[in-house]
């Protein structure tokens, strides 16, 4: 599978999409130790990738090094966040205030960036009306309105499985166009509506099996 990226005219694949916010935030981390030109293999290092894959990666984008000098810092920073369309802000709906839902609400590093949370929705009574990150706790029956009244183009979803499709359903018929989804089960969406899934329990299962075989391969 692969998408459009802003800024480039090549379809890119979805597991170089993957890479390239690692790459802005390493290129953040040079710039800030005031480096203003890098080596594909020093950022590569910097991303946790090898210099081929990083130099694979960043022909798909406009951005090109120059040979024997290398990437320009600010100008590759730029690049890449034109092409992840991070030059306007994206403002933000958290459905769910429990303990993820409230410890991605007070996250610091969603300073600095455009993303902005703009509403917290959650159905339990104890938590509606309770100020969180600055923002006070709607009740659920109001989630479209908070999504339309906000502008709000992303959701996520930190709710328990049971609820979850109902939920993404009212996001995205409110006008929500990306959700990030923290429940453990699979959602469906709209083909015009982009989803990601964060399961916790799935990736440790996956560090338990490799620890397995390690195990198995060293006994």
């Amino acid at each position: 599978m692969s998408v459009v990226v802003p800024g480039g005219p090549r379809r890119v694949p979805r597991a170089t999409v993957g890479r390239l916010p690692v790459y802005l935030r390493a290129l953040a981390a040079l710039a800030d130790q005031g480096v203003a030109v890098t080596s594909s293999r020093t950022l590569a290092a910097a991303a946790g990738v090898g210099s081929a894959q990083l130099r694979k990666d960043l022909s798909y984008l406009p951005a090109h090094g120059t040979p024997g000098v290398g990437y320009d810092v600010a100008s590759l920073r730029q690049q890449l966040t034109g092409a992840l369309g991070l030059t306007c802000q994206r403002r933000v709906v958290i459905v769910g205030v429990g303990h993820l839902g409230h410890a991605l609400a007070s996250y610091s590093g969603f300073a600095g960036t455009d993303f902005v949370v703009v509403g917290l929705v959650d159905a339990d009574p104890r938590v509606v009306a309770t100020t969180v990150a600055g923002l006070e706790v709607q009740p659920f029956e109001r989630l479209a309105q908070v999504v339309k009244e906000n502008g709000a183009t992303i959701a996520v979803i930190a709710t328990p499985q049971a609820v979850a499709q109902e939920v993404c359903d009212v996001v995205v018929a409110a006008g929500v166009t990306g959700v990030l989804n923290f429940a453990p089960r699979a959602l469906r969406v709209p083909p015009a509506v982009d989803l990601r899934v964060v399961d916790l329990g799935s990736e440790l299962q996956i560090l338990a099996f490799h620890d397995r075989r390690r195990s198995d391969l060293s006994g």
